[in-house]
């Protein structure tokens, strides 16, 4: 359990830098929204990651071991990255500063490729909810650093500094890969580079056949669609709602991160009688309803407290949602092919936040702030319906 602690830190850090700190930072130097929000698709590597990861289950690097040796590398190349980002000027470096956050993501994608498959070798099945509820919260608490911390520094001290700070909170991955057990069992990795592209997708649709598995990537592509996109370009709103960098740091994200937390939490609690499918249902309908709380909010403009209460509603359903659905994601997933399917069934759920997100920008400067949170609501629905398909509150 601790290893999913620490381990899950090191995972969201890379995500918030370029979801929290990044979209923060441009604004601060007058980018458009419409800039930013096409940066989302400098994310493009979480979404496709799993083109690449049948060589991070074939191959293994000659230190540390199979997983652990591509935990190390990818870490490594993430602290110099983050770290590089605050060396360009926004106004006079914008190409250069895309190359950065494009590598940013490329790493980071990696390292959630070999964390994934990691933490589905070291659990047993009857460890899955806690590991899941630990691991996810871990997550969340990463956001602090680029989210909070980082953003009260940049009243204080100089984007390259900030920067730096942020880049050196990847050590505790390092020292965390430095010191656990290998679990890999290198006579179970792929025998070619061949199996190892095929025997994953051919495990995954000839399991229940070819139209429930396009069900099941058609429920994670839609899940959680309505509630990335409503959180995109959060930092930008609330600064657009007269917010000062401070009060976001010591408001929003705090808020934020302590009902995500709550939301991991009770979800885990609430799983142990619940199954599965009706936490997705119960979870996935609370998730929907909160994004309302962003109309409500755009509508009341400057409020503390009305940001308090908005931002923790929302993440109390985004910990709920996300709790349900990772769970689902590791009972879908085959221990003879851990590596490519994780990536398979993550690399669905950031098509959205890659895409949906990219957009996101424009239809705020077409839409408003209100009537788009409107619309996040609606974009919502569709994956509460493909419930009945991928996860039936009846299940066998």
């Amino acid at each position: 359990m601790l290893v999913c602690l620490f381990l899950g830190f090191t995972s969201g850090m890379p995500l918030y830098v370029l979801i929290q700190l990044v979209p923060a930072w441009l604004r601060s130097n007058d980018v458009d929204l419409a800039t930013i929000g096409l940066f989302s698709l400098m994310s493009l590597p979480y979404t496709w990651k799993f083109l690449w990861s049948p060589l991070m289950d074939r191959f293994s690097l000659p230190f540390l071991g199979r997983r652990r040796s591509w935990a190390l590398i990818t870490q490594i190349a993430l602290f110099f990255a983050i770290g590089m980002l605050g060396q360009f000027d926004p106004a006079r470096s914008l190409s250069a500063i895309v190359a950065v956050v494009f590598t940013v993501s490329l790493f980071s994608a990696s390292q959630d490729i070999v964390i994934d498959a990691y933490r589905r070798e070291l659990l047993a099945d009857d460890e899955l909810g806690t590991g899941t509820s630990i691991f996810v919260n871990a997550y969340r608490l990463a956001s602090l650093v680029p989210g909070s911390l980082a953003l009260i520094l940049s009243d204080l001290l100089p984007w390259s500094v900030v920067y730096w700070i942020t880049a050196s909170f990847m050590l505790v991955g390092v020292v965390t890969t430095l010191l656990i057990r290998e679990v890999s069992d290198d006579k179970m990795a792929p025998n070619t580079l061949r199996e190892a592209v095929i025997e994953p997708f051919r495990e995954f649709f000839s399991r229940d056949g070819v139209s429930a598995a396009f069900a099941i990537l058609a429920f994670m592509f839609l899940y959680k669609l309505g509630d990335n996109m409503a959180t995109a370009l959060a930092t930008p709103f609330y600064l657009d709602m007269g917010f000062s960098r401070t009060e976001i740091g010591s408001i929003a994200k705090v808020a934020a991160l302590w009902s995500v937390i709550a939301g991991s939490i009770i979800g885990g609690v609430a799983m142990l009688r619940l199954s599965i499918n009706r936490a997705l249902w119960i979870f996935g309908f609370v998730q929907m309803i909160t994004i309302l709380g962003f109309a409500w909010l755009s509508v009341v403009g400057y409020s503390p407290v009305g940001l308090f209460l908005v931002v923790s509603a929302e993440y109390l359903g985004v910990g709920l949602g996300t709790v349900a659905l990772t769970a689902y994601i590791a009972r879908e997933t085959s221990r003879a092919v851990t590596a490519t399917q994780f990536a398979l069934f993550t690399s669905f759920i950031a098509v959205p936040r890659t895409f949906a997100n990219a957009s996101t920008g424009f239809l705020i400067e077409a839409m408003g702030y209100t009537q788009f949170f409107l619309l996040c609501t609606a974009v919502a629905v569709p994956g509460m319906l493909m419930l009945l398909k991928a996860a039936p509150w009846k299940e066998r």
